[in-house]
């Protein structure tokens, strides 16, 4: 797998778990409030990268001190290999997140019906008719779509999230947004923070 980033301690992004975070790199859209703008390109500088090995090195060192690993990015779900990464973790009996934008419902489904995954995080980064303003691509809303009623029917701990970015998002979106969230299923509205945006815009905005 291409990983661009790793962290070894994290308290916040995988609930209720004492976690490593990996970033896997390279992602198809294009956010422009996104604050890993490094993990964008599917072919960086590869002396940016770290090594599968080198990761699975400490993650081994850590056993027994970390509950699970979270899969964040970029979007994991556009790296081929990323299910027989999951089996290793698995292997290694750490629980297994999934940070997604949604865009690949049929590798989400996949992972599910393995049950390779505890957790899933997935982005809801506007209503559907304006997904393409803060994706920064022609956004594929209908397997967006597709991949919320899938992680809601899931059967595991998920949540649904979206950074709350007031040059882009009105409050009549994040009601919009809302609507979009199935009966049952967590929603988290998270903090924008401008500092590393994407779009220079959203930096000079604050």
């Amino acid at each position: 797998m291409i990983i661009g980033g790793f962290e070894a301690f994290t308290l916040m992004d995988f609930p209720g778990r004492v976690a490593a975070v990996i970033f896997t790199q390279g992602c198809n859209f294009r956010c422009p409030f996104c604050h890993n703008g490094s993990l964008l390109p599917m072919e960086p500088n590869p002396d940016t990268l770290i090594p599968e090995e080198d990761v699975f090195r400490l993650l081994e060192e850590r056993r027994g001190k970390l509950d699970g690993v979270m899969l964040s990015g970029g979007e994991p779900t556009l790296q081929p290999d990323l299910p027989d990464f999951l089996r290793r973790l698995r292997a290694m009996d750490f629980d297994t997140g999934l940070e997604t934008n949604g865009s690949r419902p049929e590798v989400i489904a996949a992972l599910l019906g393995e049950g390779l995954l505890d957790f899933v995080a997935m982005d809801i980064k506007a209503p559907l008719e304006t997904y393409d303003k803060l994706s920064g691509v022609r956004a594929p809303v209908e397997r967006i779509r597709e991949s919320i009623e899938l992680i809601a029917a899931g059967g595991i701990e998920h949540e649904f999230r979206t950074t709350v970015v007031e040059a882009l998002l009105s409050p009549e979106d994040i009601v919009a947004i809302e609507k979009l969230v199935p009966d049952g299923s967590p929603h988290k509205l998270q903090k924008f923070v401008p500092a590393n945006a994407l779009a220079p815009k959203l930096r000079e905005a604050h």
